[in-house]
């Protein structure tokens, strides 16, 4: 019997983990995190909630990574410290984990895992990854096998013919693994509202070698840090026409570093320059390789442009190829760092004006059913994507054959029951977010950012009394002050005293003596003295004081 239990990663972009139960075991693919929206103020990431893998009864027997992405491996840490685990996956997909651990200081069982060499999780749990082609080395896709049939997991991947590492997704092994009877597949739905065929990587590197040899001043390039394919033919290109690289940025050049240390990226020997080197150079001589491509206030390439950031300051006559796609919600930011970008002189090269800068490391549309075809699943389910992606993916699944009853479409939290051979969603289990802070520490409360929200909104006021030595009567008039308030507000500051301070004499002054009690009442007295005179009640903040 096989239950699916997805946690996160299906309803949202990013979160991505996965229950899969088999003979008594558990076990998880990917730990996802997800960057907030406006809605979380004050948080820096989200991770799912891992309460239903903390529960007694089956046991966790380990997790395994599909590749080394935050929205796949981000919440690593934050599983770990609750429960200890052992980790697969490939080698570079774990040494890239390592460094964050290692900076969240949290130990782990790292075990490394290579495509097409079948593996035991546990005792009971049978996994075989095979090669996908995706926007960085070494990723993979998982076959669970089960006596009732494989249950295929993609992970996140496209299909290159050409990739540049020359590793296609293994379509023929996939294929095989049709013709033996899969159960269910579980395929990446992030571009399924994208007709056609994904590009090929190999079309950047062409835009690059058209671009970045007719440039007349320096070059500065931003991607993703985990872009190494990309890193790779950047250094290749520039070796060949005589740029040398500028790294900047500190993911970038942890990756670099990283990647060539465990031979995933070759570097050609004095290609790389440091910002001193790179500044005695002639400028069409220097290529500066940074990341920032979000228009994130801290990344390197936003921080370029401060008249602080000599002798890496973007000027007149650089060239700046924008090598990322705008992640949604983002946009507000990227388009500043393009206003910018160009203010300061430079010629900008983005997807907008140059498709070939940039092409995704996910499927659309054409693939994402040639997928459904080679693999042949009696069930289907769309995973990594919001609902109408997810909704869209389905649809291909009907052309490709799959019977409606098994075309099911799930969301973080239901149970996915095999035990009759056919899919059925039995019922729901603990998922949700938890918000945190970068560190992986520091859990923000639902009653914290509830606080957060009304303070965005409305604004803050403080409310201090200080008490006699008796601790039963009041030295003196209570004092009101307030910060992100409206002037009819910041106006019953100085109004509304008399008022509190009357309402604050009726209470006995036995009650005075009770602090937790006074607090409670200096809060309800403040906010009603505000609702009667603004119509709005405003979080207040009360302060009690003893001479």
């Amino acid at each position: 019997m096989a239950r699916i239990i997805p946690l996160g990663g299906l309803g949202e972009i990013g979160l991505n983990a996965m229950v899969f139960e088999v003979g008594g075991e558990r076990l998880l693919v990917d730990a996802g995190l997800m960057f907030p929206g406006p809605e979380f103020p004050g948080v820096d990431i989200l991770v799912p909630d891992f309460s239903y893998l903390l529960q007694g009864g089956t046991p966790l027997s380990g997790l395994v990574l599909t590749h080394a992405h935050e929205d796949h491996i981000g919440a690593v840490s934050h599983l770990l410290r609750q429960r200890p685990t052992p980790v697969y996956g490939t080698r570079l997909t774990l040494a890239m984990l390592a460094q964050r651990l290692d900076e969240s200081g949290v130990e782990a069982d790292l075990r490394e895992v290579v495509p097409g060499e079948r593996f035991r999780v546990g005792q009971a749990l049978d996994v075989e990854p095979f090669r996908v082609a995706h926007s960085l080395p070494d990723a993979i896709g998982l076959a669970l096998h089960t006596p009732e049939g494989a249950l295929v997991h993609t992970g996140d991947f496209k299909l290159d013919d050409v990739p540049l590492d020359g590793r296609p997704t293994d379509l023929k092994r996939l294929g095989e693994l049709g013709e033996q009877g899969v159960l269910c597949l579980f395929s990446d739905s992030t571009n399924a509202e994208v007709e056609g065929e994904t590009p090929p990587e190999r079309l950047v590197a062409e835009t690059f070698a058209r671009l970045i040899p007719a440039a007349p001043g320096r070059v500065l390039v931003a991607m993703f840090a985990s872009h190494l394919h990309r890193v790779q033919h950047l250094l290749d290109l520039c070796a060949r026409i005589g740029r040398r690289v500028v790294v900047s940025g500190r993911a970038m050049a942890r990756n670099v570093e990283l990647a060539a240390r465990i031979g995933y990226l070759r570097i050609p020997e004095g290609l790389l320059a440091d910002t001193e080197q790179g500044a005695s150079l002639p400028p069409q001589r220097v290529c500066i390789l940074t990341t920032g491509a979000q228009g994130e206030p801290l990344a390197a390439l936003t921080q370029m442009l401060q008249p602080q950031a000599e002798p890496l300051r973007v000027r007149a006559g650089d060239t700046v190829l924008v090598s990322a796609r705008t992640i949604p919600g983002n946009e507000r930011a990227v388009h500043g760092l393009l206003n910018a970008l160009i203010s300061a002189g430079a010629q900008v090269v983005h997807v907008g004006i140059e498709p070939g800068i940039h092409v995704s490391g996910h499927a659309a549309r054409a693939q994402q059913r040639r997928m459904l075809e080679v693999v042949r699943p009696r069930a289907f389910v769309p995973i990594h994507g919001e609902v109408r992606q997810l909704a869209a993916h389905l649809e291909l699944a009907r052309l490709a054959g799959v019977p409606a009853d098994q075309r099911l479409l799930m969301r973080d939290g239901e149970v996915l029951d095999f035990a009759s051979g056919q899919g059925r969603i039995v019922g729901t289990a603990p998922a949700g977010r938890i918000a945190q802070n970068r560190g992986g520490s520091g859990e923000v409360s639902a009653e914290s950012l509830a606080d957060r929200r009304r303070l965005g909104q409305g604004g803050v006021v403080a409310a201090a009394v200080v008490l006699a030595p008796d601790g039963r009567s009041f030295a003196g008039p209570p004092r009101l002050s307030g910060r992100g308030l409206t002037r009819e507000e910041e106006h019953v500051l100085q109004s509304g005293v008399a008022d509190v301070q009357a309402l604050l004499d009726e209470v006995s002054p036995s009650l005075r003596a009770d602090d937790a009690w006074l607090r409670e009442e200096l809060v309800r007295v403040v906010r009603r003295v505000f609702r009667d005179r603004t119509g709005r009640r405003p979080p207040v903040v009360p302060l009690l004081f003893k001479l």
